[in-house]
């Protein structure tokens, strides 16, 4: 597979099928980041809802099968469609009450066109999703909104590991979810957004430049990736997020294209920018003052499990 940053998007926060939410409108209009992070929430989720409508649309049970998948596999699908309305209703409820105007859905342009594209498709979209609200915990002060955060990661995990299961992915090819801040997650979900209704209040994040992945995939640690974007790769460094981890590798070539090796410790769904620094670390360590250009999303063949039997 194959996923350049200008056809992938992303952060979609799956949805629990909560019918009401719960008393979550009672937040103020003031209280600005949870508003705002519940306004970009359903603005993706309202993408998220028209895909799975659309692909159900366009694609039917039997082509389904004739594509190698049954009919349990074409059912779940429709329950995951069934949690993206779900929580479309859920955010729009709690903005309402809040005394906020919700966003509304936008005309969208999805890449897929059979089976297949149409399920790599939604492994990276729900991959997206679940690292867009790991990214976005911090950024919630209210604890209900949290709580309601968590319930629909999890919800959003169970999609990523179905999908990935479908495409004979490992499902959890790594410890820990892989967390997105909102600018990146802006930059892969604005290239599936073809206009949005001039209702729709605007949303205080920016697009980086585009970076492309253009190897092969899946990947593995110890290979070479080839990337391009606009721009010049001198000095620069690609930097890999995956899981917890940063990992920043010196490019050694000028121009707009360059090649570097899968670092350690990159497994699974992966994201890779270029940055004007090395910011190896941890979370956090990777701001957006320091990037360039990305994220590119890459697919990375995790090692063997290698555990111990006896640690207690």
């Amino acid at each position: 597979m194959k996923f350049p940053s200008s056809v992938v998007a992303g952060a979609l926060l799956v949805g629990s099928a909560l019918a009401h939410p719960v008393g979550l409108g009672k937040r103020q209009e003031s209280d600005n980041i949870d508003s705002t992070v519940l306004q970009f929430a359903l603005t993706l989720e309202h993408l998220e809802n028209v895909f799975y409508k659309q692909a159900l649309d366009s694609l039917s049970e039997q082509q389904f099968i004739d594509a190698g998948y049954d009919a349990k596999y074409y059912s779940d699908i429709k329950y995951i469609a069934f949690d993206e309305e779900q929580h479309v209703k859920l955010l729009t409820s709690a903005l309402t009450e809040a005394g906020v105007t919700p966003v509304k859905a936008c005309e969208y342009k999805f890449p897929f066109t059979d089976v297949e594209s149409f399920i790599s498709t939604s492994t990276v979209l729900e991959g997206v999703g679940s690292s867009a609200y790991t990214g976005a915990a911090g950024l919630i002060t209210s604890k209900e909104y949290l709580t309601v955060a968590a319930s629909i990661l999890a919800v959003e995990a169970l999609h990523t590991s179905l999908q990935r299961s479908a495409q004979g992915l490992v499902p959890a090819a790594s410890p820990y979810m892989t967390p997105l801040s909102p600018n990146p997650v802006y930059t892969l979900a604005a290239s599936f957004i073809v206009s949005c209704p001039e209702s729709n209040a605007p949303l205080p994040f920016k697009a980086f430049p585009a970076l492309s992945s253009d190897s092969g995939s899946p990947l593995a640690m110890g290979m070479p990736a080839e990337f391009s974007f606009d721009g010049d790769a001198a000095g620069k460094y690609a930097t890999f997020v995956s899981g917890l981890t940063v990992t920043s590798v010196m490019i050694e070539h000028s121009g707009d294209s360059f090649e570097v090796v899968i670092p350690e410790g990159i497994s699974g769904q992966s994201y890779v920018f270029v940055t004007n620094a090395d910011v190896t670390g941890g979370p956090g360590s990777l701001t957006d003052s320091a990037i360039n250009a990305g994220p590119a999303v890459v697919e990375v063949t995790p090692n063997a499990p290698d555990f111990d039997p006896s640690y207690e």
